[in-house]
């Protein structure tokens, strides 16, 4: 089976939140399977920490949350090329970049993402927001 769904942090972050419909939109997606990179996990724990006021055990257990619904991608030297390379061709900010250049290099066709470009093709990913009507 191809696991070709990769998500934004967003998507994550979302499946966590009091947005009713976000929420069940992106715990649907979640539930399917999925990859996330390791800069994904990173910054849900950012957020986590941060904005949801979270303590450090339920951080972790969310991770385990996340990592055992989704594959996780190192962050590498090889990602870090190529995510240059698109932010520079296609006009993203770096950490967007890193984030389409994971998906890229794993295969995935679908990169979800709320604050993306939606619609925008790059190779055989497609960038697409999942709670657009």
């Amino acid at each position: 089976m191809t696991i070709d769904a990769f998500f934004d942090t967003n998507v994550v972050v979302y499946a966590l939140s009091r947005d009713a419909n976000k929420a069940a939109r992106s715990e649907a997606l979640l539930a399917a399977g999925g990859v996330v990179s390791v800069q994904v996990l990173n910054e849900v724990s950012r957020v986590a920490r941060g904005k949801m006021r979270k303590e450090w055990p339920d951080v972790h257990e969310i991770l385990t949350g996340i990592r055992a619904k989704c594959a996780v991608v190192p962050i590498t030297v090889e990602v870090h090329e190529l995510g240059l390379a698109c932010a520079e061709k296609y006009q993203l900010n770096i950490f967007d970049s890193m984030l389409v250049a994971a998906a890229l290099l794993s295969g995935c066709t679908t990169l979800y993402s709320e604050d993306m470009h939606h619609g925008l093709v790059i190779d055989r990913l497609t960038i697409t927001n999942p709670y657009r009507a």
